[in-house]
């Protein structure tokens, strides 16, 4: 038997690319639109990315990124590298799609936390399966970025749990140990399966 949100205050917490959504689909989709290398974007891609995720305006990242490739954007460039990027960081996996509707479905409280930009934040808010988390928690929201220690503070407060309550994972390591510093139960995620049984040791889920 599983137990219920009635049960218990802990919040289930998901980092999204490399845990909810595939990692690198990205940079392939955007490389094979822009008909340039993987290699030659990856660079500029990475190296304007915090900015971004810390609440940049998309404008202001691609045109960075054309001015590296050499190119002249407009805002027709604009919209569809933005839209392509998004789009492949929004797209569930379908093996952690399964865990999140079996925890849902048990009614246990999930949420979300993650690097991302503003355009992302509010495609997974519009997503259909954005509607399973109770909070969705993002850089660009607080202005702040993984694994510095305030994004976790301030994350606490939108949860609206104590720290201890959190059960969090994330495919970076740095991340995870700065949750464990902050007191949050934060595992390093390796797949679904490995994350069930994870879950059933946190005693979220009972075999």
């Amino acid at each position: 038997m599983e137990r219920s949100q009635s049960e218990s205050s802990t919040i289930v917490v998901w980092d999204l690319g490399g845990v909810l959504a595939p990692s690198g689909r990205a940079l392939g989709a955007l490389a094979a639109a822009l008909d340039v290398p993987e290699s030659d974007l990856a660079g500029p891609y990475w190296a304007h990315r915090d900015a971004y995720d810390l609440g940049g305006s998309p404008d202001e990242y691609w045109h960075r990124i054309a001015k590296d490739l050499g190119r002249p954007p407009d805002e027709a460039w604009v919209d569809r590298l933005d839209r392509i990027d998004t789009e492949c960081w929004a797209a569930l996996e379908s093996d952690a799609g399964e865990l999140l509707t079996r925890l849902a479905g048990r009614g246990i409280p999930l949420g979300v936390l993650s690097n991302a930009p503003v355009s992302l934040a509010k495609a997974v808010r519009r997503a259909s399966w954005g509607g399973l988390f109770e909070t969705l928690v993002f850089s660009s929201d607080l202005g702040l970025m993984k694994p510095d220690p305030l994004i976790y503070r301030g994350a606490d407060e939108r949860l609206g749990r104590a720290s201890s309550d959190v059960v969090f994972f994330d495919d970076r390591q740095e991340n995870v140990a700065a949750a464990r510093a902050h007191g949050w139960r934060a595992h390093v995620w390796t797949g679904a399966e490995t994350a069930a049984t994870v879950l059933a040791q946190e005693g979220v889920l009972d075999g």
